[in-house]
């Protein structure tokens, strides 16, 4: 644990070192957002923040993990496997959400990939890390913690699919999450923190050393997200984060607190499938448009509702704290 927080601070201190450089070289590249017009209005003032500030996260955690690795590697003459895969997970998400990204800024301007367009690499990519996860981490088995139950189930060849859900519904959570300044880095620091604690009391050393330098990068980039934000997440960030994340769970085998842990953006989903699936039913059986919410995902009903910016992240971050100490809580059980 000394040693997973030492990396993570030097992790945060290279995110800020670096940071302004990054925004700077972003402005130059034109990568600003562009906000959609059916958003709130009080949002329109963001137009043009540089919006691909996730890079900042995956490239340290990245390049520090890898020189874990590589310092494993010559003084135990073996590779951190168990860390190999969230971050291969982080990178091909961000790879995907960096696409994502730029036809957003340039092909469909506010809008990015189209929807039934990505959905399809991100099962492809957590398909590709289930079948990897089942057969050759768990040794084909499909484990998982249940609180309050000594030992591991085996849910066999189920594994597979609920490993693709997790993975892709995580990945597509947070990406809802990040719609206010600070909002998606505070909550996703909150999980991969509460995750670092449950991996060092299962000793999972290479998973408690990835939770934590994700901590400690998600803090750099916080330095400059903080209302009002010199840059943005951007889907390379949150798509990246919410999948390693969804790794991070199961590997752990306590996956089935994920939705506690990642309390709010299981909300924000939930608002937004409510209010998706409540406009089309009220359209086709009363003829009239219904729905629940001003505005979804969750955090904009409020925006409407006259919160300001800052009482919305802050009091959505608490509401994230506690669903990480009760994910604690239960996994100790």
């Amino acid at each position: 644990m000394p040693f997973a927080l030492t990396v993570g601070i030097i992790t945060f201190i290279l995110s800020v070192i670096w940071g302004s450089p990054f925004i700077e070289l972003m402005r130059r590249l034109n990568l600003g957002k562009q906000i959609r017009i059916d958003g709130p209005q009080s949002h329109m003032k963001k137009m043009g923040t540089p919006a691909m500030g996730g890079l900042l996260i995956v490239g340290w955690v990245t390049v520090v993990t890898g020189v874990v690795d590589i310092v494993k590697l010559v003084q135990e003459l073996s590779t951190a496997e168990s860390i190999i895969l969230p971050v291969g997970v982080l990178v091909a998400y961000a790879i995907l959400g960096g696409i994502d990204d730029y036809q957003g800024f340039h092909k469909r301007p506010g809008e990015g990939m189209q929807a039934r367009v990505k959905i399809w690499f991100q099962i492809g990519i957590a398909l590709a890390v289930a079948i990897i996860l089942y057969l050759f981490i768990n040794d084909k088995h499909g484990w998982m913690a249940v609180p309050t139950v000594p030992v591991l189930l085996d849910i066999g060849i189920l594994y597979i699919p609920i490993a693709v859900f997790v993975i892709t519904g995580t990945a597509n959570a947070v990406n809802l999450t990040d719609g206010l300044d600070g909002l998606a880095g505070m909550i996703a620091a909150s999980a991969f923190a509460a995750y670092g604690v449950i991996t060092f009391m299962q000793d999972q050393q290479y998973l408690l050393l990835f939770s934590f330098i994700t901590v400690g990068a998600i803090f750099g980039f916080l330095w400059y997200n903080a209302h009002p934000a010199q840059m943005f997440m951007g889907d390379v960030g949150s798509q990246a984060l919410g999948g390693a994340l969804g790794v991070v769970a199961l590997m752990s085998n306590q996956w089935l607190i994920l939705p506690i842990i990642a309390f709010i953006p299981v909300a924000t989903t939930f608002s937004t499938m409510i209010q998706v699936v409540s406009a089309v039913l009220s359209r086709r059986f009363l003829g009239r448009d219904i729905r629940p919410f001003k505005m979804a995902p969750l955090h904009n009903h409020f925006v409407l509702l006259g919160w300001s910016e800052t009482q919305i992240v802050q009091r959505w971050w608490l509401l994230g704290i506690l669903g990480a100490m009760i994910g604690i809580a239960l996994a100790l059980m």
